[in-house]
């Protein structure tokens, strides 16, 4: 399978910048999928075949290809995502459809008790947990978990930490003291709209360069820069009908 990276520097407020190339983020992100084939045996030498990724669809790039990521892996991941709620509820909602159990820990249970509810028509793959008292998950190959961590400005140190099929993803609504720990320490970083102020102290901590810095306060409701090492990609995420009935329309501010 091909793999190529490129940095983006010109991105557009009112609609998604434009991303890496390739099928598949060096450390985080996943293109889109490619159908499988079937030819006759004797013609498989003649064949290059595509092999596809899996992964949670987080949105489109610029030219309209689906950006994923893997959630479910075989050593611990780290998500860290400075923006909104509605973003993280629809990468929440999106890992339960891959047949994830997704536990949410929140001082707000009231803003997803909507959300648990209705994700996997009457299946518990959705439990919100007080700050502090997820308990342990048992995930496995089979039984993958996500753990959504929203928990205001200060997350305290969790219990339940990414391990082995069970990732962890931290939700920021804005830059905080312990915003820069989190950033060194997770293997992918999401950035929705900040201040100009946030943009810079970002931008030197992941090494954006002057116009990703200068494009993060301009970005429109729904558009995330994702960063993975030295990686760049300008996502879009935009609802499905049944997505935007439950959650809204896409919005930086909760």
């Amino acid at each position: 399978m091909a793999r190529t990276a490129s940095r983006s520097t010109t991105p557009s407020a009112s609609s998604a910048p434009a991303s890496a190339h390739g099928r598949r983020g060096l450390r985080g992100l996943f293109g889109p999928r490619h159908a499988g084939h079937t030819v006759a045996t004797d013609h498989l030498a003649a064949l290059s075949l595509p092999v596809g990724d899996d992964g949670v669809v987080i949105g489109d790039d610029a030219e309209g290809r689906p950006q994923m990521v893997g959630f479910h892996r075989s050593t611990p991941y780290e998500v860290l995502l400075i923006g909104g709620l509605w973003t993280a509820q629809v990468l929440a909602l999106r890992a339960a459809g891959t047949g994830a159990r997704v536990a949410v820990e929140t001082g707000r249970a009231q803003e997803w008790s909507v959300l648990a509810q209705t994700a996997g028509a009457g299946l518990e793959c959705v439990t919100l947990h007080d700050v502090g008292r997820v308990p342990p998950m048992g995930a496995t190959v089979s039984s993958p978990v996500l753990v959504v961590r929203d928990c205001g400005m200060r997350p305290p140190r969790g219990r339940v930490v990414s391990s082995p099929w069970q990732s962890v993803l931290t939700l920021l609504p804005y830059l905080s003291p312990v915003a820069p720990r989190l950033m060194r320490a997770s293997t992918l970083v999401g950035v929705q709209r900040v201040s100009p102020q946030e943009a810079e102290q970002i931008g030197r901590i992941l090494g954006l360069s002057r116009a990703e810095r200068e494009a993060l306060p301009t970005l429109a409701d729904g558009v995330t820069l994702w960063c993975s090492g030295r990686e760049r990609h300008w996502v879009m995420t935009n609802a499905t009908d049944a997505e935007s009935g439950l959650l809204g329309m896409p919005r930086r501010m909760d």
